[in-house]
């Protein structure tokens, strides 16, 4: 399939996937086509400068595609690296975007976790942007990497043109969001293997060769055992209206852990916020759905230019 059928076949599922969250509605995107799981190619990637960040107590490794486009980071997930953007770093680029990936603490390429010496991802995140020579720029995350972009936006909201999270509850701690949160997850749920916790069943059935591709990143996203930086800020439920930036929550209709019933109580929070729904994905969306992810984000951050 050609790259502009794809990009039509992206585009009129999202106009319906989209829905503004001041309506309160989220419309199913049906017509992606007669399998919205038909398998999508890995894309050839663009060049990028790969470096490591010397950063106070640390050690980053990132890429780096460059060029005077505004940027866009990529925040990775807790089973996942900075190399899980393989569906969004050629796109992204070539709509005219300097991209950058990079590793956190723990994670492939980047200095091991220490538990003496935690650090803040947030913190991390804003080292690393002033090493890069970043001013303002878009922040793209997934998952855990939503919890990091979301304790970044409370402490540089300043720093940000948009920010995207998909599959996650902005590491909101109280109220109704935390507790659909925790209400959800079954004991053991952490215990249970990552492919099932992360991709939707929809695509597990129809994609084995994607799945093995994901998991082989996964195996090798960790260096060390399982490590979680703590969040600079307590956020609360009440905080998120102090979020002012244009944002998008992006959830996955049969994601078992952040479903968008959870995007919705968020969403209703946030001035200025919408929510973009993927069909049949689980709570991996970029790497499920990567077409619509892409299409979503693309739309979304090119509207907050304006």
């Amino acid at each position: 399939m050609t790259g502009r059928r794809h990009l039509n076949r992206a585009r009129s599922a999202l106009a319906l996937a989209v829905g503004l969250a001041g309506l309160g509605a989220i419309s199913p995107a049906n017509s992606q086509s007669a399998n919205p799981m038909t398998p999508v190619p890995i894309p050839a990637q663009v060049p990028a400068q790969e470096g490591v960040a010397q950063l106070a107590g640390t050690q980053l490794w990132y890429w780096d595609t460059g060029g005077s486009g505004t940027p866009i980071v990529l925040m990775h997930p807790a089973t996942g690296s900075g190399l899980i953007w393989v569906y969004q770093q050629p796109v992204f680029a070539k709509a005219g975007y300097r991209v950058i990936g990079y590793s956190r603490r723990g994670y492939i390429n980047s200095a091991p976790f220490d538990r003496n010496n935690p650090g803040t991802g947030s913190e991390d995140l804003r080292a690393l942007a002033d090493h890069l020579g970043l001013g303002r720029f878009h922040l793209v995350a997934s998952a855990a990497g939503g919890s990091i972009a979301s304790d970044f936006a409370f402490s540089y909201q300043q720093r940000l043109l948009s920010l995207t999270i998909s599959s996650n509850s902005f590491g909101v701690r109280d109220g109704e969001i935390a507790k659909a949160a925790a209400f959800i997850r079954p004991k053991g749920w952490d215990e249970m293997p990552a492919e099932f916790r992360e991709l939707g069943p929809s695509y597990r059935a129809a994609n084995p060769a994607g799945v093995k591709a994901w998991m082989e990143l996964e195996h090798k996203a960790l260096i060390g055992g399982a490590s979680r930086q703590p969040l600079k800020n307590e956020i609360t439920q009440a905080r998120l209206k102090e979020l002012k930036l244009p944002t998008l929550l992006i959830a996955g209709a049969a994601d078992m852990s952040t479903p968008p019933s959870i995007s919705r109580l968020i969403a209703a929070e946030i001035p200025n916020s919408r929510v973009a729904l993927m069909p049949e994905s689980g709570h991996s969306t970029y790497w499920e759905q990567p077409e619509l992810f892409n299409r979503a984000v693309l739309d979304f951050v090119g509207a907050a230019a304006k």
